[in-house]
């Protein structure tokens, strides 16, 4: 099994005709990934890559049936490019664009919310894989394996670095979801850790946070409560005082949102810690080690 995508998810690509949406849509449809449309304004109507592309993603939705949607669209139209998903009844949408106001996402989220019809992913994301059945975003696929590791994380690069570690060790994965770095993500952190406890084919969880922010902090309060083992690394344990640091949602609150305090709660709710990325794997297979002597 898998969380949010598989090998059954239709996929529909904004943005798909230019650079950045062109190129990984390429990757994505190479890695088997089932691409059923792409939609770009004025284009309606032509193919890209042997995908039909279309004005509006409510006529691709129409004549494919898609159930999932990837945005590559510059960051002053990106929110209504998740509502269009959102008004097309689309279930699941990741956004990968960064530099999105925080009022547009302010306004998204909440209609989101509200509405309770749409899951996204993101802003600012690496977006989300599950190996050998659908890889949604900019990740590099060569580097995922299928297996029993759920991994979540605000950092594409660190996901791809630990990633790469876990699959040296034999250590594959249900599914990897970035949920970005940004202040107000579509997806936080609790709600991922609960699809993969709920998960039958996920045994053990690698959560990857960052220096900022409380949404680690929160998550713990259910890492408490889990039956699977979670690993942990926090970045940013070594940075400076008062130096700005990465994603738009690396912001200290008081005590709240330094690496040490995430590391604590991490601690506090039972999972163990890794110092360094390479730590990881090893850590996870002794936690794993641990619940079959256990159980």
């Amino acid at each position: 099994m898998a969380i949010l995508v598989d090998k059954n998810s239709r996929v529909v690509i904004s943005g798909m005709t230019g650079r950045e949406g062109g190129f990984h849509a390429k990757q994505m449809i190479e890695y088997g990934t089932n691409v059923v449309a792409g939609v770009t304004p004025g284009k309606g109507g032509t193919e890209h890559l042997g995908v039909p592309i279309f004005d509006s993603v409510a006529e691709a939705v129409a004549a494919t049936q898609a159930d999932a949607g990837l945005i590559f669209v510059p960051a002053p139209f990106a929110a209504d490019s998740v509502l269009e998903y959102e008004d097309a009844g689309v279930p699941f949408v990741s956004l990968i664009t960064e530099g999105i106001p925080v009022q547009d996402m302010v306004r998204v989220v909440n209609r989101l919310k509200t509405n309770g019809t749409t899951r996204l992913l993101g802003g600012n994301c690496a977006g989300i894989i599950t190996p050998g059945e659908c890889k949604m975003g900019i990740m590099p696929g060569h580097i995922f394996t299928p297996g029993p590791i759920g991994l979540v994380s605000r950092s594409g690069t660190l996901t791809y670095e630990i990633v790469w570690e876990l699959t040296r060790a034999n250590l594959g994965q249900t599914t990897c979801v970035g949920i970005g770095g940004d202040p107000l993500p579509g997806t936080r952190f609790i709600e991922v850790m609960q699809m993969f406890e709920a998960d039958p084919a996920t045994k053990a969880v690698v959560m990857v946070g960052e220096i900022g922010g409380s949404d680690e902090e929160d998550a713990c309060e259910f890492v408490k409560t889990m039956s699977k083992p979670v690993v942990g690394f926090i970045s940013g344990r070594t940075a400076p005082p008062g130096k700005r640091m990465g994603h738009a949602g690396a912001i200290i609150s008081g005590n709240s949102g330094t690496p040490q305090s995430k590391v604590d709660a991490l601690l506090a709710a039972g999972a163990a810690v890794a110092d360094k990325t390479s730590d990881v794997a090893e850590l996870v297979k002794a936690a794993l080690a641990k619940v079959s002597v256990t159980s």
